[in-house]
């Protein structure tokens, strides 16, 4: 479909502003509706006391559902084929119909909540059986091999269920290691032979992306088999299979790309449904759009404001070698470690300060950094703030949530309003309770990391909706980017763009999880008056685990009726 403009719409004022308050305050037409009970704040429960029976079928439901998710097996890989999904489909709706069946009116709203989240995961696969089908429109689906950690729950984006996570693994190898990865090696030849069968979509722009994904694979492949030598036979063999495979796979790929014409979004309907039905957020694709226009231009207008207050104060100066990196890298995490527990802002724990050292990086020569990297490179502590994420991770292995449900990574990027959500807030969060008055030029590049995350979100908005394509959604990215730090020619801004075609709501979602959270900071502190207190606020969002901001509101006020 051709794009309705050619040009980044203008950024508009008074009409973002009306829509943006009407998202935030109120509900949208179709928002999920969650009966009342009790808060943690002990409100009156309009409900009945609770069912511990009714709780146990959903436990017991919600085991059956997660193994019911998996595919199949066919010829040693996972089965993804047309005949297998539409089988998915119909014991879905049969799940479906037993969750329907358990009536969690009266239980306390901790157990509303799972209940809410099994809803959520099984519409997340009826959508992706209906409407994303990855495994049809998206050859990037079908790449195995994972060298680097996520730092949130789950990957970011569709993956299928027999992933490689090479970052799992230390080497040198053990033997028993080595038979391990062997095995999972194994699935990569049948699961790329049934792909041909699989990927019979249209989606032009997922088509090219996918041929990259396959391109880093094979990159992956060579370089564990350098690494591995000539000391584990069936591992070389497991190796040199799967690279034969995606060579091969990456060169069918190339041969079927100039066929493909289709559009690669999924449209305002569906996108707006995805949002309410999956990632329970009450936002639709307009007020979505509003949101981060009006977060764009507030970005904006703000650094203007601190470059002018700071017209006087010498300017930033970026870290200069190693050495300086190192210095100045491990400082700041120490630096914000003691904020957080001086001014009271934290508990801190003694899986902090760790994980943010585990995740220093190093220094960049200044022609191959990224966005990010130029960030670090002025100030880590930018970054080292957005990476609460971090010590998500951290809690959800030391300290696993007590409800099942809510124990491991939410299906289907369910987290991702919550996870990119509060560490974008803690972002500026941090900024206003004090982190740089010693260090007011760090105020400018926080502002600029937000108008980077509304423009990114922002184009993936158009390219879902068919008023961009990838290539305009990338330029209004670089061009709303402020000073010139989001680089055209690095990997980074494709591969973001890329993520947030391929999963709906996730660019977005650092923009409207951060006005939900701090909506949800600003109810709480109404309810509690004089006793609230930003470590009690940071403590009962990090309890309640990784899920959708609304749930959280519903759990921590006692308002799940979005009012």
């Amino acid at each position: 479909m051709r794009p309705r403009s050619v040009t980044p719409p203008p950024l508009r004022s008074g009409l973002v502003t009306v829509l943006a308050l009407v998202a935030m305050c109120g509900p949208s037409q179709g928002a999920t509706q969650f009966s009342s009970g009790q808060s943690s704040f002990g409100q009156t429960s309009l409900g009945q006391t609770s069912s511990a029976q009714g709780y146990q079928q959903l436990l017991e439901l919600f085991e059956q559902w997660r193994a019911f998710e998996r595919p199949e097996m066919l010829n040693g890989a996972p089965d993804y084929t047309a005949a297998a999904m539409a089988k998915k489909h119909k014991g879905l709706r049969s799940l479906q119909a037993k969750l329907e069946a358990i009536d969690p009116v009266g239980w306390p709203v901790d157990q509303q909540v799972d209940h809410a989240l099994v809803k959520a995961e099984m519409n997340g696969m009826d959508f992706n059986i209906r409407v994303l089908r990855s495994w049809a429109r998206d050859p990037g689906f079908y790449r195995s091999i994972w060298t680097a950690q996520s730092d949130t729950p789950a990957h970011e984006g569709p993956e299928h269920h027999a992933s490689v996570e090479l970052w799992q693994y230390s080497f040198p190898l053990s033997a028993e290691a080595q038979q391990k990865l062997a095995r999972e090696l194994e699935t990569v030849p049948p699961l790329l032979k049934q792909a041909r069968t699989n990927l019979v979509g249209n989606a032009a722009e997922l088509w090219e992306g996918g041929i990259g994904d396959l391109r880093t694979q094979q990159s992956d492949l060579s370089s564990l088999r350098s690494q591995i030598g000539a000391s584990a036979p069936e591992l070389e063999l497991a190796i040199d299979s799967a690279l034969t495979a995606t060579e091969a796979f990456v060169g069918w790929l190339e041969e079927q790309a100039p066929k493909k014409s289709g559009p690669s979004g999924i449209g305002r309907d569906n996108y707006t449904w995805y949002l309410k039905n999956v990632h329970l957020r009450a936002f639709s694709w307009e007020q979505e759009e509003a949101l981060l226009r009006r977060e764009l231009a507030r970005a904006h207008s703000s650094l203007r404001l601190e470059e002018h207050r700071n017209r006087n104060l010498p300017e930033l100066v970026a870290i200069a070698d190693v050495a300086e990196y190192e210095q100045r890298a491990k400082a700041a995490v120490k630096k914000y470690i003691g904020f957080l527990g001086d001014n009271e802002v934290l508990e801190i724990r003694d899986y902090m300060e760790p994980a943010l050292m585990a995740q220093i990086g190093q220094f960049t020569p200044e022609e191959n950094r990224n966005f990010f990297s130029t960030a670090i490179h002025f100030e880590p502590m930018t970054l080292w703030t957005h990476f609460y994420h971090w010590w998500d991770l951290a809690r959800i292995e030391q300290d696993p949530h007590a409800s099942p449900i809510r124990r491991g990574p939410l299906l289907y990027n369910i987290f991702d309003g919550r996870a990119e959500g509060l560490s974008t807030a803690v972002e500026e969060m941090m900024m206003h309770a004090g982190l740089y008055d010693d260090n007011p030029r760090a105020r400018e590049v926080q502002w600029i990391l937000l108008a980077q995350r509304a423009a990114r979100g922002l184009g993936s908005l158009y390219v879902h909706s068919g008023d961009m394509t990838m290539k305009e959604a990338r330029d209004f990215h670089v061009r709303w980017t402020p000073r010139g730090w989001m680089n055209p020619e690095l990997d980074l801004l494709g591969f973001e763009q890329l993520l947030y075609l391929r999963q709906p709501g996730y660019g977005t979602s650092y923009i409207t999880g951060k006005v939900e959270i701090e909506q949800l900071m600003t109810e709480m502190s109404e309810q509690l008056d004089d006793e609230f207190s930003l470590s009690h606020f940071f403590g009962q969002v990090d309890a309640a685990g990784v899920i959708p901001v609304s749930l959280l509101r519903w759990q921590l006020t006692g308002r799940g009726d979005k009012e």
